[in-house]
């Protein structure tokens, strides 16, 4: 009985330590075969889910933003985390909406920058900052109470500062 027991025990550590290396697998792979933007070989795995979302394409890194805010560049930037229920609401939203406005907005995912929330001064995600001329202009953050209301003060926001 003893000895079944052991066996049993082994199969378990071993299926488990499969399981462990079959999913690191996957994740390398799903990471090498992506045009990853990040600049860096271990993403967590939230990340990994959305490498393929064409929802969360366009991003930058934080050295690449200071390099446009030091070319005084104007630069619309959305800091998101792939665990913020919040911006799982608001992305869908906005991203079609810079698309029809035709501003090419960039995302920083704060999920793999963490050390970036101050360097940036961002105290919640979604957040939508314009930088014009390398400087901060306006932001907004948050969601509506709905979906429209999201929808609405988010195109307010681009039709101040896009003049359409």
């Amino acid at each position: 009985m003893k000895k079944k027991m052991v066996i049993f025990a082994v199969v378990i550590v071993v299926l488990f330590a499969a399981l462990y290396f079959v999913t690191v697998f996957k994740n390398k792979q799903a990471v090498d075969e992506s045009d990853n933007p990040y600049g860096k070989e271990n993403l967590k795995q939230e990340t990994i889910d959305q490498l393929d979302d064409p929802l969360y394409q366009n991003q930058i890194t934080p050295d690449k933003l200071d390099e446009k805010l030091t070319n005084e560049e104007d630069v619309f930037v959305y800091f998101y985390s792939p665990t913020c229920p919040h911006c799982k609401r608001v992305t869908p939203i906005l991203v079609p909406m810079t698309e029809d406005f035709g501003v090419d907005m960039k995302k920083l995912n704060l999920w793999e920058f963490e050390h970036d929330w101050d360097r940036f001064g961002i105290e919640g995600t979604p957040t939508l900052v314009y930088y014009k001329d390398g400087k901060e202009v306006d932001r907004i953050s948050g969601e509506g109470k709905n979906e429209e209301q999201t929808e609405e003060m988010y195109q307010k926001f681009l039709d101040k500062h896009t003049g359409k």
